[in-house]
């Protein structure tokens, strides 16, 4: 298969439907060591999402466990070499595009330039009145947000103006050691794609079937290289090899460069024996990551 096939790492994310009973108790040596056998196997990358406090009210629609991306992809940083650390995805009006740009471009320093960036506008009101920051022209704040974290992961003194966002005369060391950090945006509306050609390097759809993906796609003109990354429903690839190869096929028929696979599994062992079935179904462990 061409299209790249990473990891939506278990544990980290306790969404509902895609959630195994083992993963409640499961810890960062259990992560980690799953880590290590996608980074053997060649997947191409491991997932880590935001949210910093879900409302309880919706923890059963929403999953109420999400671990934070940076300490835990830096930690999984020194426990692999190749896999690359994806945040899919971070809220951009949680944060400075400059204090990103330091602490990720510091991960992918010490990652050796593995970092995906996925960043998004967030949805979830509760959260940002919280961390008190504006709710209602997030979207507008975004779309000079993006622009803003590309220059300040340019280079160790970097310099912008926007509306929302202005920086000149700094010095960020360290900094991203990849010339481009990819940056990808997260998102279920033709605006988010719309945000992603203008200002980002690739699209993350959610909640959106391939087809719905499919006529999006259609409706633009993608730039050279643009990025899809589109996620599986839980696969179990000991059992379901046939209709496995159909699932991704639709995925990438929709139009998706890269996948996430969601696994089925019983345990850390079993999730470890179900990254192997699937390296060996897709052929992924004969090509590099």
């Amino acid at each position: 298969m061409t299209v790249r096939i990473g990891l939506a790492t278990p544990v980290v994310t306790a969404f509902p439907g895609t959630f195994s009973p083992w993963e409640r108790t499961a810890g960062i040596e259990q992560i980690s060591r799953l880590a290590q056998v996608a980074d053997d196997l060649g997947y191409h990358h491991l997932t880590c999402s935001e949210h910093v406090a879900v409302p309880s009210a919706i923890v059963e629609e929403r999953g109420g466990t999400y671990w934070d991306p940076l300490a835990t992809l830096s930690f999984l940083a020194a426990r692999t070499s190749r896999i690359r650390l994806f945040t899919k995805v971070l809220v951009l009006g949680y944060h400075h595009p400059v204090a990103l740009a330091k602490r990720y471009g510091t991960l992918d320093r010490i990652s050796a330039g593995r970092l995906m960036l996925g960043v998004g506008v967030g949805s979830l009101r509760e959260e940002f009145e919280l961390l008190g920051v504006p709710f209602e022209d997030r979207g507008a704040r975004a779309d000079d947000a993006l622009p803003a974290l590309r220059a300040a992961l340019a280079g160790s003194t970097p310099s912008y103006k926007g509306d929302y966002v202005s920086f000149d005369g700094i010095t960020v060391d360290p900094c991203a050691v990849q010339q481009q950090v990819p940056l990808l945006v997260g998102g279920r509306t033709l605006r988010s794609l719309r945000r992603a050609i203008t200002s980002a390097d690739g699209w993350v759809p959610f909640a959106l079937e391939p087809s719905e993906v499919r006529g999006m796609l259609d409706r633009v003109e993608l730039p050279a290289g643009f990025e899809v990354v589109l996620t599986t429903k839980p696969l179990d690839p000991g059992r379901d090899r046939g209709s496995i190869l159909d699932d991704l096929g639709e995925l990438t028929a929709a139009g998706a460069t890269v996948i996430s696979a969601t696994m089925h599994s019983l345990s850390s062992a079993h999730f470890a024996e179900q990254l192997q079935a699937l390296a060996d179904l897709t052929g992924l462990g004969r090509a590099a990551p």
